[in-house]
């Protein structure tokens, strides 16, 4: 071991100092171990560094197991202010890194014990919704507002983006090309690609216009967790986005996950919203051969155990003027989180409130919770919200 490398490890007890003594001098992964080992104390809110043993890590079968979950870790080591700091890289890392990932994605869900995923759009007997089924939030006293229901899919028979190369990135969008031409004969519009030779490509011009509209997702190598994780690489290789014909429903191709399928709507009815993301997927699904990933005990896979579970985010945009009073939104969150509800700007995660209060809410849980109890806990939180700010 490299003399940096055990000064690193110093100071972190009798463990730290029996592994550098009873390993080999030639271990190839002494390094990433020492910074690991170094980074855990100053990091505690960084899941995946909190929850790393090495005593696991050693006890893998071969080095693709162990180089594998450094390549999971890769994102919340180089970022190590992360939460959840892993992300998975094939569909089947939850299971066979589950005594690993496990802890993580509990602690982070706040979720206990052995309790799986039960995945579940029927509203029918979901506790909160009103007697005629109808999550209008209009009988709330609360007037139009902009709904959006997304959820995140990767395709079973691909390696996970972050662990994708190029062929595979331009494979999966191939392969999902059928998808998007069922999805123009029953919404219209088109399918928008950024692959060079693609038969949907479009120029830097069109692109930027997608981009400014909020429709088309930024450059990914702007964002350092996702570029660490490999997520970003190989752009803009099987990358594009479907835009329906009233454009109140977009698939995202080749984000953080393989899909992120949207609908979008100003009214008041969160149904809608709601059933169309339903009608959109069940065409996706219904296509032979194209599977999504699935685990059975985190229902949907995705790339970053947040979204586990349903992969779902249900919100509206929401004026809460009282509770967000100087442009501050500490109030509004202080208020939500004991509602189960998350509180962004706008523009989404990291980004302003409204000049006029209006803020993005959402309910936080993902995991172990259906995606009806979901959109019917968005519709009990804007009711809470709303008499707090009542209140005030």
């Amino acid at each position: 071991m490299q003399r940096n490398a055990f000064i690193a490890l110093a100071g972190f007890g009798v463990a730290a100092y029996a592994y550098q003594v009873s390993q080999p001098a030639d271990n190839k992964y002494s390094a990433q171990l020492a910074r690991i080992a170094d980074l855990q104390p100053k990091f505690p809110n960084n899941l995946g560094l909190a929850c790393f043993d090495e005593k696991y890590f050693n006890s893998l079968k071969n080095d693709d197991q162990k180089t594998r979950l450094l390549q999971i870790m890769n994102s919340g080591i180089e970022n190590p202010d992360s939460t959840s700091g892993v992300y998975a890289m094939n569909p089947g890392d939850y299971e066979e890194f589950h005594e690993y990932l496990d802890p993580i994605i509990r602690k982070y869900h706040n979720v206990h014990g052995a309790e799986k995923q039960v995945n579940d759009w029927s509203l029918k007997g979901v506790k909160g919704l009103p007697t005629d089924g109808k999550l209008d939030v209009a009988k709330l006293g609360v007037p139009t507002l902009s709904m959006r229901v997304r959820v995140g899919r990767n395709l079973q028979d691909f390696p996970l983006p972050g662990h994708m190369n190029k062929t595979d990135r331009v494979n999966m969008e191939n392969k999902l090309r059928q998808a998007f031409e069922l999805l123009k004969a029953k919404f219209g519009g088109r399918y928008y690609s950024i692959t060079p030779g693609s038969p949907d490509f479009i120029d830097d011009a069109k692109y930027n216009e997608l981009v400014k509209a909020h429709i088309m997702f930024k450059d990914m190598a702007n964002d350092s967790y996702l570029t660490t994780a490999g997520i970003a690489s190989d752009w803009p290789y099987g990358r594009g986005c479907y835009v329906s014909e009233d454009k109140g429903f977009i698939v995202w191709v080749g984000e953080e996950d393989h899909l992120r399928i949207m609908c979008m709507k100003k009214g008041t009815l969160i149904n809608d919203v709601f059933d169309r993301l339903k009608t959109s997927l069940d065409t996706v699904q219904s296509i032979e051969g194209l599977s999504f990933a699935m685990s059975p005990t985190y229902g949907v896979v995705t790339s970053c155990p947040t979204n586990l579970g349903t992969g779902m985010r249900a919100s509206v945009h929401l004026k809460i003027p009282k509770l967000t009073k100087g442009g501050s939104d500490k109030k509004a969150k202080e208020v939500c989180k004991p509602l189960g509800l998350s509180v962004r700007g706008m523009g989404g995660e990291h980004t302003a409130i409204g000049e006029d209060g209006t803020c993005d809410i959402s309910p936080s849980a993902r995991f172990c919770i259906s995606e009806a109890e979901i959109v019917t806990a968005l519709y009990t939180g804007i009711k809470n919200l709303k008499a707090e700010e009542d209140k005030l």
